[in-house]
């Protein structure tokens, strides 16, 4: 008999029991396997740097992701872990200097709702548009207006690359627009007027070099 350990989410693993026939030691196959098992479980999540405006790498134009594999599975865990001590409600892998296209939100107040998105792509349902006052972890401190398109459909793959497809509204909608513009190398920043923009790419360039 031996014990399997598999990731459920970010936090969280389910334990699945198997018997093991033709093993000459069966105790030793359980602990060889435990300790496999545990040492891949536990692999500590990063706290990613995230980048800043203006960084020219935040323009880079994310790519597909062709295989959902372990890999992408803890890049997803270390942006989850980055969003949360941030802290922020959604996070795209280019802000973290990784260009592919995935998105991690998370709009609870408890962090109990995490959600991720892989290769994501909406549709604009409506034609109403509403104002939100919009940040970034990659313009710390700056908070604006921008308007946006208020109920869009979504298709993208889950953390399993499993696909799935939802229809978001209001503050979710708003987001997922904000993220995927983030993989088309666009900022919320670029919905302002030249003058806003300039004046707090100035700012956060004078914080850059104060901490230099």
């Amino acid at each position: 008999m031996f014990l399997r350990v598999k990731r459920l989410n970010p936090s969280g693993f389910s334990l699945e029991e198997t018997f093991c026939t033709g093993c000459p030691s069966p105790q030793d196959h359980l602990t060889t396997v435990i300790n496999l098992s545990y040492s891949a479980a536990i692999t500590p999540m990063a706290i990613l740097n995230i980048l800043e405006f203006p960084d020219s790498r935040l323009r880079t134009i994310a790519k597909p992701v062709e295989v959902v594999d372990d890999e992408v599975r803890q890049l997803i865990d270390d942006m989850f872990e980055t969003m949360y001590e941030a802290p922020g409600i959604g996070l795209a892998a280019s802000q973290v200097n990784v260009h592919k296209r995935i998105v991690v939100m998370d709009l609870s107040e408890d962090r109990s709702a995490p959600m991720v998105f892989i290769n994501p792509q909406f549709e604009t349902l409506t034609d109403e548009m509403d104002q939100y006052q919009e940040g970034c972890l990659s313009v710390p401190g700056f908070y604006e207006n921008v308007d946006r398109p208020q109920r869009v459909k979504i298709n993208a793959l889950d953390r399993d690359g499993k696909p799935f497809e939802m229809i978001a509204e209001g503050l979710l909608a708003v987001c997922i627009q904000h993220e995927c513009d983030h993989l088309n190398g666009k900022l919320f920043v670029d919905y302002l007027s030249n003058l806003k923009r300039d004046r707090i790419k100035k700012k956060l360039e004078k914080l850059h070099r104060q901490n230099t």
